[in-house]
């Protein structure tokens, strides 16, 4: 098995970078590639599986497989077919790798060290507004959401040189949860018009959890070809800091506040400006259309 890794060592916070060296002992006949910036682990990725790689190994944290996902496929399929993709887990939140019932290194260790077979699983496209203004289009493996997560991520990202990852991201919600009011976002589900919500958030995922634990689509299946749609309602500052251990929890969906969907396709647009968040990341603004590409990658799971 052809095997290459794939590492930030800036994810963490630096501590991807501190441990790699003794991670690093413990594969034999490892091509291993380090990030240098921005997009470079996506490079990486289309170079690597063009020449043939088995497996990619993503050392960091969600925003290292959300690059290297973006690297995956040649329009809608694999640039190869067979090539398994396996998470060694270093981020400040690494929500996905729960979904992937990683609970532990060791987890993440065996499975990369697992020679298979593992079935394929989903990936999302989304459609959206940048910053800057122009219409883009990614991929995503994880969860998308707007409103109060968006505006978190954007506060991250806005204090992220001056503070690092954890604790610009404490700062951040923080701030969001002190200044946060609900923005209205109309939705439409495969078609089907499900009219205009105020929101405290909106996240659509093919994963389960987000915002470092919060289980946001707590039904959400990795390879049924579906999107779970999670709608949080307005909720008033006490009614959020009140209900947070059910906003947290696998019980989200009894909140009488909370409401939820499966399917395929999903636009999202608003009136107002609604930042979104893409695996974690501050890409732009509604409007969003997202859909589902079924069973398009190859990930080591349990």
């Amino acid at each position: 098995m052809k095997m290459a890794a794939i590492v930030n060592l800036h994810a963490g916070s630096g501590r991807a970078g501190k441990l790699w060296p003794q991670v690093a002992d413990k594969f034999d006949h490892v091509d291993v590639k380090f990030t240098r910036g921005a997009g470079h682990a996506t490079e990486l990725t289309r170079e690597l599986l063009g020449r043939g790689v088995d497996r990619i190994l993503a050392v960091g944290g969600d925003g290292t497989i959300h690059e290297i996902v973006n690297g995956w496929l040649d329009g809608d399929r694999p640039i190869r077919e067979e090539a398994t993709l396996a998470v060694l887990p270093f981020g400040t939140g690494s929500d996905y790798r729960k979904t992937l019932g990683i609970r532990e290194f060791e987890d993440a260790f065996a499975l990369a060290h697992e020679p298979g077979p593992f079935s394929s699983i989903d990936l999302g496209r989304i459609g959206y507004q940048s910053h800057a203004g122009r219409r883009e289009s990614r991929l995503f493996m994880n969860v998308v959401s707007f409103g109060m997560g968006g505006e978190v991520a954007l506060a991250s990202k806005n204090v992220f040189s001056r503070l690092g990852g954890k604790a610009a991201f404490q700062y951040a919600t923080l701030k969001v949860f002190l200044t946060y009011r609900a923005r209205t976002a109309a939705l439409e589900l495969d078609g089907a018009d499900k009219g205009s919500h105020q929101i405290t958030n909106i996240a659509i995922g093919i994963g389960r959890y987000h915002g470092g634990g919060m289980h946001v689509c707590p039904r959400s299946k990795l390879d049924d070809g579906l999107f779970e749609v999670t709608i949080i309602r307005k909720l008033a500052a006490w009614e959020l800091a009140r209900d947070l251990p059910v906003l947290y929890s696998d019980d989200l969906y009894v909140h009488p506040k909370v409401d939820h969907h499966r399917a395929e396709r999903v636009i999202a647009q608003s009136t107002e400006k609604v930042s979104i968040e893409v695996d974690g990341e501050a890409l732009g603004t509604l409007p969003v259309e997202l859909s589902v590409l079924p069973q398009v990658i190859r990930v080591a799971r349990r």
